[in-house]
C-alpha cells in the first residue's frame, strides 16, 4: 500500500549529511554577517573616540578665540597712542614716563598674545591674499606690481591656524 521507496540508511545518512552542511553553511554566513557588524562597530567608536579627542584639542587650543577677538582693540589702540607721540616726547620729563609705560603695555600685550599662539599677519609688500587679508581699497602705484599691498589699514592677526580678523589693506592698481 505504501507506493513511496523504502528508504535505506545510506540515504538516510546523505540527506543528514547534506541538511548538517546547510546548517553549517548557513551558519557561517551569520558569523561572517556578525564579525562584520563588529569591525564597523568598533571603527565606528574609534572614530567617536578621535572625533572627540580632536574637539577636546581644539576647544583647549581655541579657548581664548573670543577673548582674543576683543583683546585686538587694545593692541590697536596702544599702537594708535604710540603713533600719535610726537617727536622728542619720550625724553620729555613730563611726559616721558606716559610714554615708557604705554612701550611696555604694548610689549606686554604683544608678548602675551605671542603665549598664546595669536601672532600677526604679514601684509605689507606682499601680495593680496583673500584668505588673510580684505581690501579696502585701490591705490593707483607705479611703485608696485598690481594686486600688491601697499598700506595696511588695520593689522590682521590669527590665533595658531586660524583668522582671527583679517588685515585691512590697500591694494596696488595700474597708474
Amino acid at each position: 500500500m505504501n507506493d513511496l521507496p523504502e528508504t535505506t540508511p545510506e540515504i538516510e545518512e546523505t540527506v543528514a549529511e547534506d541538511a548538517a552542511a546547510a546548517r553549517i553553511a548557513e551558519l557561517e554566513a551569520a558569523l561572517a554577517a556578525a564579525n562584520q557588524e563588529a569591525l564597523y562597530a568598533k571603527a565606528e567608536v574609534q572614530n567617536v573616540r578621535r572625533r572627540g579627542e580632536k574637539d577636546l584639542a581644539d576647544a583647549h587650543a581655541y579657548a581664548a578665540t573670543k577673548f582674543a577677538r576683543d583683546m585686538l582693540s587694545v593692541a590697536d589702540n596702544m599702537a594708535r597712542a604710540l603713533d600719535a607721540v610726537p617727536e622728542g616726547a619720550a625724553d620729555d620729563v613730563t611726559w616721558g614716563p606716559l610714554v615708557a609705560g604705554i612701550e611696555a603695555t604694548s610689549r606686554e600685550v604683544a608678548s602675551v598674545f605671542e603665549r598664546h599662539g595669536i601672532t600677526r599677519i604679514a601684509a605689507m609688500g606682499l601680495p593680496l591674499d583673500p584668505n588673510h587679508h580684505q581690501a579696502m581699497m585701490e591705490v593707483p602705484s607705479a611703485d608696485a606690481e598690481p594686486g600688491t599691498i601697499v598700506q595696511e589699514i588695520q593689522a590682521g592677526y590669527r590665533i595658531k591656524d586660524r583668522l582671527l580678523r583679517p588685515a585691512l589693506v590697500a591694494v596696488a592698481k595700474a597708474p
